[in-house]
């Protein structure tokens, strides 16, 4: 009979399998695999969290490097994605900006730096309306976006034009945002993606579909806020990455871990519930401007899920203009 230990290492390798699936059963939609010259459509709803003035989650990550793996010769590079702290604390919160802000003060260190900053990226929810690539049945519509600055941008000063008078999330008089991909050097750009002019009701279909599945929690898809012993060992890998050592299995494998790269523990962190490296973090643009942004005003409070549209926009526009 299995142990308790050989039943956690089964049920987490078995959950690492459906993470790295990607190909149908996940509800992230990969708009990164458009091609330069093509387009998709997509209507974002709210989130499920009344309290989120937003229909969008905000996300902070740091990218830490290896040369490989510790005691495994066949390795290649790898890459830790951690949870940044600030996403949920002040300025001065992460051990590893609070490390590497002084470095951008010296020219020879500035790239290091760089390299170590945090990622952001905008977690959002809603309908795939028109798609240019093939994707296999899935059983909830609804589906997950992730979107670095460059969309993210569009959608968001979108919303500062007074002549908007509706949520585009609005059921009735929302309105579709196009992602439009095309050439660029180096990387493509989304710079001409835009919303429709013209608004639109969501279809009885995709009201169907959210009676019967419901809306995401978008804050739930964050990484686990890291309590004071992750905090420990993100300093020690980072030190570790700047310093050219391999990741190491046996220290770190049971907090963060390189995507695809299995261990024979359950991850532990707050919550019981462990950060996961993830492929859904596809580079879209370069690394985001350097820029220490101040915390959150205290005196900024979100409404609640019963506001008017208008009363949600003059948020968002007050916050922008702050």
């Amino acid at each position: 009979m299995a142990t308790l230990a050989e039943i956690r290492a089964k049920l987490q390798e078995q959950e690492d399998k459906k993470s790295n699936n990607f190909s149908g059963s996940n509800d992230i939609y990969a708009h990164w695999n458009i091609k330069d010259g093509e387009s998709c459509k997509l209507r974002f709803l709210p989130d499920a969290d009344e309290s989120n003035t937003f229909y969008w989650i905000e996300r902070l990550l740091i990218n830490l490097s290896f040369t490989g793996v510790k005691g495994d010769p066949m390795s290649k590079p790898c890459t830790v994605k951690v949870p940044c702290m600030e996403m949920w604390e002040p300025v001065g919160s992460c051990p590893v900006l609070a490390e590497i802000r002084p470095w951008f003060k010296d020219p020879a260190l500035e790239d290091v730096a760089r390299k170590y900053w945090k990622k952001r990226s905008y977690l959002m929810q809603g309908f795939v309306r028109e798609t240019p690539f093939d994707e296999e049945d899935i059983a909830n519509p609804i589906r997950r976006f992730i979107f670095t600055p460059q969309i993210f941008d569009i959608v968001k000063s979108a919303l500062m034009d007074p002549e908007l008078e509706e949520m585009p999330t609005d059921f009735d008089n929302g309105l579709d945002f196009v992602i439009n991909k095309t050439a660029g050097s180096p990387y493509s750009s989304y710079a001409t993606s835009k919303y429709s002019r013209k608004e639109s009701a969501l279809t009885q279909e995709e009201r169907d579909a959210m009676d019967e599945h419901g809306l995401y929690d978008l804050a739930s898809f964050l990484p686990a806020k890291p309590d004071a012993r992750n905090l420990e060992i993100i300093k020690e890998m980072f030190e570790a990455s700047v310093d050219g050592e391999p990741y190491d299995l046996e220290k770190w494998g049971e907090f963060y871990k390189p995507y695809g790269l299995n261990t024979p523990e359950t991850p532990k962190a707050e919550g019981d519930k462990a950060p996961k490296a993830e492929k859904e973090d596809q580079p879209e643009v370069k690394t985001p401007e350097v820029k220490d942004e101040a915390p959150e005003s205290k005196d900024e409070e979100a409404p609640t899920g019963n506001a008017k549209a208008q009363a949600i926009l003059e948020k968002i526009r007050s916050r922008t203009n702050a």
